[in-house]
């Protein structure tokens, strides 16, 4: 049995870029959520912060449901 070590690195490397990606674009989720709610607490309107919020969302689930369909196909 042969190891193609090459291919198991850029494996690793796409998962773990793929991986801190979505982190990373929830959590950009997740302070948009933050800002908009305290810029109502504040009495402001904070619609670009709940938008970008959820697009980053939507983003996030685009990728999973991507992911998933290259798994299942």
């Amino acid at each position: 049995m042969k190891i193609d070590w090459a291919a198991l690195g850029s494996v690793f490397g796409v998962s773990l870029s793929a991986t801190v990606a979505l982190v990373a674009l929830f959590t950009l989720g997740l302070v948009g959520l933050s800002r908009h709610e305290s810029a109502t607490e504040q009495g402001g309107a904070a619609t670009v912060a709940r938008s970008g919020a959820y697009a980053c969302f939507a983003l996030c689930a685009v990728a999973v449901t991507y992911g998933i369909y290259l798994i299942i196909s």
